[in-house]
């Protein structure tokens, strides 16, 4: 399973659970997240992400359509679904410890 597909996981398991603390934990101290196209964020630092997501909580879960690795060193960019029917783009890009350094999501 590929890093990607672990986060989506993650994040459905946050999603049901409201658990956005322990999400946040996957991200570097250091991360970043901003969205494409609407107005929120950007997000800087887990402790700015981890707020972002508890005070504004997704409720829909997303399903993985694709995961390509975008560089030699492994980060990626993915297509997903929403459980509403939407669909996006998010790009990842890992610190070397496995943590996501930064999260950029986009929305058809």
């Amino acid at each position: 399973m590929s890093r990607t597909a672990n986060h989506v996981d993650a994040f459905n398991l946050a999603v049901t659970t409201g658990d956005w603390d322990t999400f946040a934990d996957r991200f570097a101290a250091d991360a970043t997240m901003r969205f494409v196209g609407v107005p929120v964020g950007p997000f800087e630092g887990r402790t700015a992400i981890a707020a972002a997501y508890r005070e504004n909580p997704p409720a829909e879960t997303m399903t993985l359509l694709e995961a390509m690795t975008l560089l030699e060193d492994g980060d990626e960019r993915a297509r997903f679904r929403w459980s509403g029917g939407g669909t996006g783009s998010m790009e990842l890009r890992w610190a070397p410890d496995g943590a996501v350094q930064a999260l950029t999501v986009s929305f058809d």
